[in-house]
């Protein structure tokens, strides 16, 4: 879905591109992982040039490993972030 959007946007009129070129690096990583060790790790586009990942718990370890040996010199400082699915909405009074 992510790749369908940007490549609608490099097809409209004006055009306009929002990834850069390591965006493609990152996603050219992500691939090889996945098809060199068979886990689960997935990644989506915000509406920019960032890449999101999506594992499950249970490969975070191995993520970890590849995101600290990989894509790291990527982030800006050497940050990112980690977050994850929270146990949904919860009704207040």
């Amino acid at each position: 879905e992510a790749l369908t959007l940007h490549a609608m946007m490099m097809t409209s009129m004006p055009y306009f591109i929002l990834m850069k070129p390591n965006t493609m690096e990152i996603i050219n990583k992500i691939w090889k992982f996945r098809q060199e060790t068979g886990l689960h790790l997935c990644f989506t586009l915000d509406a920019g040039a960032n890449v999101h990942l999506l594992y499950p718990e249970k490969e975070a370890e191995d993520v970890f490993k590849f995101i600290n040996t990989e894509l790291v010199a990527y982030c800006q400082n050497g940050h990112y972030i980690c977050d994850r699915i929270g146990f949904g909405a919860k009704k207040v009074k």
